[in-house]
């Protein structure tokens, strides 16, 4: 077991395809990797530790940094594409020869295109608030995500409470409890992204989001189990795209937790370690398919 935690953890280098990724390694060693893809603009120190430490309790958990954000060098790719080549090369770059992947947001759709581009290296595949190529919302964003991020906050930090939850009592309770525990790490913080990250990663987001006949199609060839976990109402990406997601990956289930946003995981953090604990360490029996064995959780919100 590590000694350190999300707020402990060195940050670490590691060099490929010309990049200086920089990233945290944490938790139990031993098993199968889980490798954390970040949201919009967001740096490794956005992580709930409610998470990526639940989540430590019983595997490795990776943070990283991908190119052009925060301490890694290079440029933020225009396209998620090669935001997932990246990716792949700063996995490979660690030795791994199989992880277990974790995207939100827009680090749901590089996670995505990791799957995509190399099968071999996905065991299991996690996604929270996130779209699909051509999906509803991606590119032009919604009405409700262009009145959020052009709205003025104060403090600046409060946008994510408008982001990741709902504007009801409990929800930005649930996310003023969130920016506190964001803030947990004092001691070697990563810093803030770029002004230049933005504009790419709306860039990318915009070819992401062009719709044309099949372009839902590649979802039919990710093969590995997926969770996909949602809000009820992700004015970010939005929900709709979710079933869309579940009903067209073969070996997806999907999980929606109650007034919740885009940032669903961390309204009910404890939930969904809970549950994604239980999908990530459940074994496969031969004699069995997948579509039979995928483990539903019992539990539910309140």
């Amino acid at each position: 077991m590590s000694t350190h935690n999300h707020q402990t953890a060195p940050t670490q280098y590691v060099e490929a395809a010309g990049i200086r990724f920089s990233y945290r390694r944490f938790g139990k060693a031993g098993g199968i990797p889980l490798v954390f893809n970040q949201h919009y603009t967001g740096t490794m120190d956005y992580w709930d530790p409610a998470v990526t430490d639940g989540l430590a309790a019983h595997r490795e958990v990776i943070l990283f940094n991908n190119a052009g954000i925060a301490g890694s060098s290079g440029e933020v790719p225009d396209s998620i594409e090669k935001m997932g080549a990246n990716a792949i090369a700063f996995i490979r770059a660690l030795g791994l020869p199989q992880v277990d992947v974790l995207g939100f947001s827009i680090g749901g759709m590089v996670a995505q295109e990791i799957t995509v581009q190399a099968p071999q290296l996905v065991r299991r595949l996690i996604l929270v608030g996130t779209g699909m190529r051509g999906g509803v919302g991606i590119a032009p964003m919604t009405e409700a995500a262009a009145g959020i991020f052009s709205a003025h906050y104060d403090p600046p930090e409060n946008l994510w409470l408008s982001v990741h939850f709902t504007p009801s009592a409990s929800s930005q309770a649930a996310g003023r409890a969130f920016l506190k525990r964001k803030h947990q790490r004092q001691e070697g913080r990563d810093p803030e992204a770029g002004e230049k990250v933005g504009p790419a990663q709306i860039a990318a987001l915009g070819k992401y989001g062009e719709h044309h006949d099949g372009v839902a199609d590649y979802l039919k060839t990710i093969l590995q189990p997926t969770l996909i976990v949602q809000g009820h109402n992700d004015v970010i990406a939005p929900t709709v795209s979710s079933y869309t997601m579940q009903q067209t990956m073969p070996n997806a289930q999907l999980i929606l937790y109650p007034d919740a946003n885009h940032g669903s995981f961390y309204q009910y953090p404890q939930l969904f370690v809970a549950q994604a604990e239980q999908f990530l360490s459940w074994e496969l029996k031969s004699d069995l398919s997948v579509e039979e064995q995928l483990p539903f959780p019992a539990q539910q919100p309140n």
